[in-house]
């Protein structure tokens, strides 16, 4: 099993910053790739950026140049920067692990507010 908790969501204005964290713990060494969903309201949970294992970065064009996902292996957590932030970033943002064995499953973290006002 592998647990997930994200921090660092909260309230901003439009152009601003926000730094998304989020901590692996337990059967880590079972991570494949760890990424971001969101979801807004009335809206289908849709990938926002992923990094696999090798450090392979993809993300969501609607994102392209504005956020940027790392990850510590060492300290098994994923970071997602986000800048130059607009109103139609608001949503709940989820981390996401991917493990690929025994069995392909993905693990998910509770989920944190960003809100950002215009």
């Amino acid at each position: 099993q592998v647990q997930l908790v994200e921090s660092g969501g909260g309230l901003v204005q439009a152009g601003g910053s926000l730094r998304l964290s989020c901590a692996a713990s337990g059967s880590t060494f079972t991570i494949n790739a760890l990424g971001w969903y969101r979801q807004a309201p009335g809206k289908q949970r849709e990938l926002v950026a992923r990094i696999s294992s090798g450090g392979s970065t993809n993300y969501a064009d609607s994102v392209k140049g504005r956020f940027t996902i790392s990850r510590d292996n060492a300290k098994n957590t994923v970071y997602l920067q986000m800048n130059s932030l607009k109103p139609e970033d608001t949503a709940v943002y989820y981390c996401n692990a991917e493990r690929l064995a025994p069995s392909l499953y993905d693990y998910w973290g509770q989920g944190t507010q960003v809100t950002v006002s215009s």
